[in-house]
């Protein structure tokens, strides 16, 4: 027999099964998937570089604009590191308001991953229910802080929104609404042969490997990996509640979808629990000052733990500010999880993790013989600039 030779199947850096620009290159050998590599910093943004010039109550509106899928979680482990920082008390119903919002973006966030991952395999009837029941969140998000996205819910010391009266009897009817709509997608995508034929034993990462690559959230459960920042290392209220961390032992796409699935009942659980117990008092703290110090903030966002480390010297304004998204480590791990598979299982398997490639982004040119640093963050600025000016001049000329 002839041998089979290795193509190199390019996916992004534009795809359709991507929204944001990542580069995918998929080594076959016929069919089968030999090895992955991938290619990140197309949407470097310059977060961090970028806090270091805006006041401490400015910067959360800056990380909620990382990803707009966690536009709580990137503000709520900011503030938790500041509070870190300067050893801040946060009132109790602010606490109970923090974790209400984080679990609806949970639920949002499953809901478009749901969607999302059965169009990706040819079943758009769960795609387009599930976007449909996202609107309600959507909806209930935009009644509790005016906006469909981005909420600008939280602030070092509390929360700038309060959750009224009025509030209360919509949010109970959304979430009777969300678990009606859960139900339904358990029975159309845990009990249909042809979903257990498409995900069941695809894009496999075992116990051991998820702890080798340091994958985190929903991907580490779903390979039995039991950790959850919300139980671990609790923030908010949750240690102060009724709720189970969701964990799976195959480690294939269905396992992640299970726990997917699963986990938006115990947000649900969550919300109400928070509703019934929500306390009276004040919601911000009132802080005027940071202190010198170092504080970090941890979350459980819907990918998985959110991590963010806050230094102060006493002025307004973080000297620095590192941010580590859970997608930073789930996207490595499909060097292990796409190989051996099909071509055309790699869609899904790649999207399984749930990447946020704007999270992930970061740049650093450097030459790799000597580490040495070729380009500060002002040169990238020029060349940008240059390269701007250059396309402007030709299409001038066009």
């Amino acid at each position: 027999m002839a041998e089979t030779k290795k193509v190199v199947i390019p996916i992004g850096p534009y795809h359709p099964l991507q929204e944001e620009p990542e580069a995918f290159r998929l080594y076959v050998e016929g069919e089968r998937v030999v090895d992955v590599d991938f290619i990140i910093g197309y949407v470097h943004r310059g977060i961090e570089k970028l806090s270091e010039s805006k006041h401490y109550d400015q910067v959360p509106y800056l990380v909620e604009r990382i990803c707009g899928i966690c536009s709580t979680s990137h503000p709520l482990a900011y503030v938790n590191a500041v509070e870190d920082l300067g050893h801040i008390e946060v009132p109790k119903r602010a606490l109970y308001i923090r974790t209400l919002t984080a679990e609806l973006e949970r639920i949002h966030s499953h809901m478009l991953w749901l969607g999302l991952a059965g169009h990706f395999v040819g079943y758009n009837t769960v795609w387009m229910w599930a976007w449909r029941y996202r609107e309600p969140i959507l909806d209930t998000f935009e009644m509790l802080s005016g906006n469909r996205n981005h909420y600008a819910m939280m602030k070092v010391g509390g929360v700038r929104r309060d959750i009224l009266d009025e509030h209360i009897a919509p949010l109970n009817k959304t979430m009777d609404e969300i678990e009606g709509a859960v139900k339904m997608f358990k029975g159309a995508v845990m009990d249909d042969p042809v979903i257990h034929a498409r995900l069941k034993n695809v894009g496999v990462l075992t116990y051991d490997e998820a702890i080798d690559w340091c994958v985190v959230g929903p991907t580490a459960r779903a390979s039995g990996v039991d950790i959850d920042v919300r139980r671990d290392d609790p923030y908010g209220v949750y240690d102060l509640l009724d709720w189970d961390v969701i964990v799976q032992e195959k480690g294939d796409v269905f396992a992640k979808t299970v726990v997917r699935l699963l986990e938006m009942e115990e947000s649900i659980k969550i919300i109400r629990q928070c509703i019934d117990r929500l306390p009276e008092g004040e919601i911000d703290a009132g802080v005027k000052d940071i202190p010198p110090g170092e504080g970090i903030g941890r979350v459980e966002a819907p990918r998985g733990e959110c991590f963010h480390y806050v230094k102060g010297d006493g002025t307004n304004r973080p000297v620095r500010h590192k941010v580590r998204a859970p997608s930073y480590m789930n996207v490595a791990s499909n060097q292990v999880g796409a190989v051996g598979g099909t071509v055309s299982d790699a869609a899904i398997t790649l999207a399984a993790v749930d990447p946020c490639y704007c999270c992930t982004e970061r740049s650093c040119v450097i030459d790799k013989k000597t580490d040495e640093k070729l380009f500060t963050g002002q040169d990238l600025i020029r060349l940008s600039q240059e390269k701007t000016q250059k396309i402007r001049e030709r299409l001038g000329k066009a």
